[in-house]
């Protein structure tokens, strides 16, 4: 599983001209799913996501989580995170998880940051042509794979 986290100061999801998910100060976090991941992976990168100190502290310092300053989060499925360009020009999705297996992971996702949070987590639509629309604070972007927890 593959995470891109961007601290945001605003961060929205359009789908079809209608916002679907809509937040201030918080977190962006995109979600690649492969074949491979497990609930494991999934527990993992929810728990360093809601505990990653990326938030500045009263000196400005990163020291605070998103829980900490009580910012918000969207989560937005992204296959294309498992893209690969080894070969050619067209990159190859072949790792990205098919929809049966992806949706539920993806679901799985959102409630275990939920549970971390303790708070509700905005969404974008899963396999929708979606715009998302950030302003990146910082900038701050943090990228994930839980298969290299090293």
């Amino acid at each position: 599983m593959r995470v891109v986290v961007q601290r945001v100061s605003q961060a929205s999801v359009t789908v079809d001209s209608k916002i679907v998910a809509d937040i201030q100060k918080g977190l962006l976090v995109l979600v690649g799913i492969e074949e491979a991941d497990t609930q494991e992976d999934i527990d993992w990168l929810a728990g360093k996501i809601i505990k990653m100190r990326i938030f500045g502290d009263e000196n400005d310092v990163m020291n605070c989580s998103v829980q900490d300053i009580d910012g918000n989060i969207i989560v937005v499925s992204q296959f294309t995170l498992h893209a690969s360009t080894k070969k050619g020009n067209r990159p190859s999705y072949i790792k990205a998880a098919k929809p049966d297996f992806a949706i539920p992971m993806y679901e799985n996702f959102v409630s275990a940051i939920e549970k971390e949070f303790g708070k509700k987590v905005q969404t974008g639509i899963f396999g929708a042509d979606m715009k998302v629309s950030l302003l990146n604070d910082g900038p701050v972007t943090i990228v994930m794979d839980s298969k290299n927890r090293e």
